[in-house]
């Protein structure tokens, strides 16, 4: 596996590995009512929580396979937006690409240009044959972010250890 992927640019938005130092973002972006709604209670509220979910869901993979969770920050400003991600999710069969923003930026394009950006970067610098995203039934800001991308459903499946049903596409 390649060395990690530190960050990458666009032409708005900076996408860097996500550290203990985005923990405060990350910890108001894993409690919006979006998140609760779409992906679930992770059961992080507070700081130490969040740095503790940050070392096991990020960190590690990081280390593992080389690529994780990236938060995305405005250039101009400074401002973090959101995340996106390539994940090796138990229950799906290769890697997942993944993603969620703050609400108020929500539908400015940040997601489709940092999503565009990571998909460009699994598949030429990872060499990734192919990506998977999923999504629940409802979320359809996602479901047509997904198709923009490219990607083309194939079934509904459950992930272990969650009742939740989701969208798997995949981009080959």
């Amino acid at each position: 596996m390649h060395q990690e992927y530190k960050s990458f640019e666009t032409e708005r938005l900076l996408i860097q590995v996500t550290t203990e130092l985005d923990a405060s973002f990350i910890l108001e972006l894993i409690n919006t009512p979006k998140w609760y709604q779409y992906m679930g209670d992770y059961k992080v509220y507070t700081y130490n929580d969040v740095l503790k979910y940050i070392y096991e869901g990020i960190t590690v993979p990081l280390k593992k396979h080389g690529f994780s969770d990236f938060t995305v920050v405005r250039k101009t400003d400074g401002v973090k937006l959101g995340t996106c991600g390539l994940y090796n999710r138990e229950g799906i069969e290769g890697v997942d690409l993944g993603f969620a923003f703050l609400p108020q930026f929500e539908k400015q394009g940040y997601a489709f240009e940092s999503t565009s950006k990571l998909k460009e970067i699994a598949f030429e610098y990872f060499k990734l044959d192919k990506i998977n995203s999923i999504t629940t039934v409802g979320n359809e800001n996602a479901k047509k972010l997904i198709n923009r991308l490219g990607f083309m459903y194939l079934n509904k499946i459950r992930l272990p250890k969650n009742h939740r049903e989701y969208l798997l596409y995949q981009l080959v």
